[in-house]
């Protein structure tokens, strides 16, 4: 079984990325970020004649996350159940959560604020929902033994995560706050699920489309598959496919895709 997420950065500039990347790749459960559409004009029809279903949670211009997962006779995941929109603990406008059940599995899509600067509104307001993603996942752990939290989560959890330490020090992103949130939810008992393996040095998930970013490798890894220790135990690899960030008016990130036995 392969899980795998996606920010997309506008769904509907990306949509046959996706659809090329999931005809190559045909993963059992994608999740999408920043899909950036009403959830009226989601793709439904598209994807469904791909083999896949949806649940989605989207805004106009701005934010959106979904679920996508293998329809018969390809799905190896039930129909999910217990579907949520939004961190009950954090009410608000922006479309950054969703969850469901498929079976005895939990899984949960996010799409961290970005936090805009060290300092500002934004950043403060990211370290508030990220501690209301905490506390509601720690009452999600106690439910599901079997829960992968997966998503864009907008930090660099260490500095080899990061194509060059020292200019990030201290930035949005890389600061030693938000590094404390990524830590305290692997302290709830969840697994990088990318670090289970040995990766080339300065393997990254996302690059600036200035300065010629991509081709450099001047990126940071900030999206991230974080699972429970029965499904760590299950993990036989986690790695992050480049190739979509070469195709033409591409999104900013590559997805990330664990294989689970």
């Amino acid at each position: 079984m392969k899980l795998a997420t996606w920010n997309v950065n506008s769904l509907r500039v990306r949509l046959p990325h996706v659809l090329g990347w999931l005809a190559d790749n045909p993963v059992d459960c994608l999740c999408l970020q920043e899909t950036k559409l009403v959830d009226e004009k989601f793709p439904v029809a598209e994807f469904e004649a791909a083999g896949y279903r949806a649940a989605f949670h989207g805004q106009p211009t701005y934010n959106g996350v979904a679920l996508l997962w293998r329809t018969p006779p390809q799905a190896v995941l039930p129909e999910p159940a217990d579907v949520v929109r939004g961190n009950p603990l954090f009410p608000e406008e922006h479309r950054r959560v969703i969850a469901g059940t498929f079976g005895d599995l939990r899984i949960v899509c996010v799409y961290v604020p970005n936090g805009q600067a060290v300092g500002s509104e934004k950043y403060d307001y990211k370290l508030r929902w990220l501690d209301a993603l905490v506390a509601w996942l720690e009452a999600e752990l106690e439910r599901h033994p079997r829960l992968a939290l997966l998503g864009d989560y907008n930090i660099a959890p260490a500095d080899e995560d990061v194509h060059d330490p020292a200019a990030w020090a201290g930035q949005v992103l890389c600061s030693e706050p938000e590094r404390e949130r990524f830590q305290q939810l692997t302290g709830l008992g969840l697994v990088d699920a990318f670090r289970l393996f040995e990766h080339p040095p300065k393997t990254f998930s996302w690059w600036d489309y200035r300065q010629l970013a991509f081709r450099r490798n001047a990126g940071l890894r900030i999206d991230h598959i974080l699972v429970t220790p029965q499904l760590a135990a299950q993990s036989r690899g986690c790695v992050v496919d480049r190739a979509p960030r070469k195709l033409e008016q591409p999104s900013d990130h590559a997805p990330v895709i664990l294989e689970l036995a």
